[in-house]
């Protein structure tokens, strides 16, 4: 191996750099290889964290700041905005009024339904009572009437 000397202080101290270099290159590439390792660890544990505060950030955050945009604009707009609570209103409203006559309905059908079965059986009890006064009166009559032919029998006897 030949050794140079340089003449220069400037080659002296390029020579140093270059032996130094040399002998650092090892321990760089070491601390190079650390650092990577250690980076990539650094991502392992700072990545899950980020997300769980991006996702704080959404759920506290930015709702709390939209809120705060959307009264700005509605305190800024130059136009009113007209109230969309009232056709919802009179919506459920008239679900609300429709549900309760169907239940009416429902109510006086079932009512006129008894009552049509009351007024049925008051009517057959009506006619079988009918029915039966008449019998009477008619097996009445048949009696009146074999009494009197009995009679008028035995008188011509």
């Amino acid at each position: 191996m030949v050794m140079e000397v340089p003449a220069t202080w400037m080659g002296r101290v390029k020579a140093q750099a270059v032996r130094t270099g040399r002998r650092m290159a090892p321990m760089a590439d070491q601390a190079r290889t650390a650092t990577a390792h250690r980076i990539e660890d650094a991502r392992y544990w700072a990545a899950p964290r980020l997300e769980s505060a991006a996702h704080g950030f959404e759920d506290q955050v930015a709702p709390k700041v939209s809120s705060m945009l959307t009264t700005a604009a509605r305190k800024i707009d130059p136009t009113p905005s007209r109230s969309r609570q009232w056709p919802a209103f009179i919506l459920v409203t008239g679900l609300a009024v429709g549900a309760i006559g169907y239940l009416f309905y429902r109510r006086n059908a079932q009512q006129w339904t008894e009552h049509m079965k009351d007024s049925a059986s008051d009517a057959s009890r009506w006619v079988n009572e009918k029915a039966e006064r008449t019998a009477e009166a008619s097996d009445q009559m048949a009696a009146d009437a074999s009494s009197k032919a009995d009679e008028t029998s035995r008188k011509m006897s």
